[in-house]
This record gives structure tokens, C-alpha cells and sequence, in this order.
């Protein structure tokens, strides 16, 4: 999550009274705990920190713009260099996939500092090598409908709880302008890409992702964009701009024409 003075100059647009503080985070420690979350995961960034990401498809991550891209260049990492871990716990995950294909949105600048133009196209979809079947995580729904009410709730990885998820069972929708949201959830360098939630329905549809945040009166304030519109806009980019899945097939070798390396890649997580 990045902060810095222009994401507090769109705070002030909102002129928002914060509330009472929101619930504290709640660690998903044991399996039972993290039954019916699977589907969000650390999202390894070659081994140069990590974001959160979210199953919406079972070969589709939702993150934020900014996590895909490398920092220092402003060039999009290498997809292959991107490791999605669903529902990491404790060095244990539920599924690890390789990326693939990476769309982000085209609006987003990685080498503007946050403001509300920024953070209302910073969304991507990470294309995974290989899917994860609903049987290990069922992927999330995006929330399209109307009022989602001001009740919401975020599922996210962190700065100090990087090994496992934290659930902030209610936070606050603050109030939304242009596309742009402010929340009062407790997230931190590491949550970008987590997904916030509506209260609606049996289970929890997305309505927005962690962006930036920065600091009111002593409180944490959080940023994330509207995004049915976006996501619609990124997955007509991937049809375009198609990406083949290597082939898996199992070749056999005859005796004395060697081995191929097949061996996993594990990348160490740093703050991100």
C-alpha cells in the first residue's frame, strides 16, 4: 500500500466525520478458520515483497495496479516471476500457481505518486499458468449491484502478518466520489490488491480493493475504486492480447537423452 500528501488531498474532498474505530483484525489461523477464503492469497512478488490478491475466476487473480509493476523501473514484472499462494497459512498453502499473463489497466501510472485518478485505475488480473479448481478455492463474485450500504469488511495480508491472513470482520464505507472510495479498514503496507467486501448476500461480494491510505487525525484511512467497469475493461485487454498456457503434456524420455529440470521455485516474501 502506498501513502504520500496526495491521497490525503482526496480524503479531504470526501470532508468526512470519521467514525468511532472500526473492529480489530481477527488471524485466520486454524483450517477451519480459513474455510471459505481460500480463494484469497499472498500474491509473491519475485521475491521482492508481496501484495494480496483474489481468485474471481479459477485462472484469474485480482490485485492492485501498482504491485504488478516494478518500482524502480516502472516496467511491469515478469509474470512468470509472480507467484500467487490461495489461502497461505503458516508457510502452507491451499494452492501455488505461477502468472502467466498480467493486464493493468491502462489509466493507472506507476510513476505518479497516489491521487484519484491513479487509484481509480489501479486494478489488475493476473492470469494464472494453470487454474485452481473451485474444489481447492471458489473464487469471489465482484459486487455490480446498487447500495452496498456502509457496513463492509477486508481479508488481507500484511506488514508483521505477512504468514497468514487477518479478517476485519466490519470496518466502514466512509463515502465514494468519482469512482474513488475511503474506508476506515486496518490495512497496511502489503494489504494492496486485498479485497474489501459488501455485506451482501450469503457470502461477500467485492466491491473494491485496497489501493493507498494515509493518516487523519491519528487514524488510518484506506483507498479503493469502484470496479465492475474496470475489470470488464481488463478482461476484454487479456482477450486481446491472448497468451498461451505452456504445454503439460508428460514427455517421455528414452534412455540416456537426460532430464529436464522440473524443480519448484520458491520465493522468499519480503514487506511490500
Amino acid at each position: 500500500m502506498r501513502r504520500g500528501g496526495p491521497v490525503l488531498a482526496v480524503l479531504a474532498a470526501f470532508a468526512l466525520a470519521l467514525p468511532a474505530a472500526a473492529d480489530g483484525l481477527r488471524r485466520l489461523t486454524d483450517r477451519d478458520d480459513l474455510l471459505g477464503w481460500e480463494a484469497v492469497g499472498r500474491l509473491d512478488l519475485d521475491g521482492k515483497g508481496f501484495c494480496t490478491g483474489t481468485l474471481i475466476a479459477p485462472d484469474l487473480v485480482l490485485t492492485a495496479a501498482h504491485c504488478v509493476y516494478d518500482r524502480r523501473t516502472n516496467a511491469l514484472r515478469p509474470a512468470d516471476r509472480i507467484v500467487f499462494r490461495a489461502g497461505l497459512r503458516d508457510g502452507v498453502a491451499i494452492a501455488e500457481r505461477s502468472g502467466l499473463q498480467i493486464a493493468a489497466h491502462p489509466g493507472y501510472n506507476p510513476a505518479l505518486p497516489p491521487n484519484t485518478d491513479n487509484i481509480r485505475h489501479d486494478v489488475a488480473l493476473v492470469r494464472l499458468e494453470q487454474p485452481i479448481t473451485s474444489r481447492d478455492a471458489d473464487p469471489f463474485a465482484i459486487h455490480s449491484g446498487g447500495n452496498a450500504g456502509t457496513e463492509i469488511s477486508v481479508t488481507s495480508y500484511g506488514v508483521g502478518r505477512a504468514e497468514a491472513l487477518s479478517r476485519q470482520r466490519v470496518c466502514t464505507l466512509l463515502g465514494q466520489r468519482d469512482e474513488v472510495m475511503a474506508f476506515d479498514c486496518n490495512v497496511t503496507f502489503g494489504s494492496s490488491g486485498a479485497p474489501v467486501f459488501a455485506r451482501v448476500g450469503g457470502r461477500g461480494r467485492i466491491l473494491s480493493l485496497v489501493s493507498a491510505g494515509g493518516n487523519v487525525n491519528g487514524r488510518k484511512v484506506g483507498f479503493g475504486m469502484a470496479l465492475p467497469k474496470r475489470i470488464a475493461e481488463l478482461k476484454a485487454q487479456l482477450r486481446r492480447d491472448p497468451v498461451a498456457a505452456p504445454d503439460r503434456r508428460i514427455i517421455r524420455l528414452k534412455p540416456g537423452t537426460g532430464r529436464d529440470n522440473t524443480g519448484a521455485r520458491f520465493i522468499r516474501p519480503g514487506g511490500g
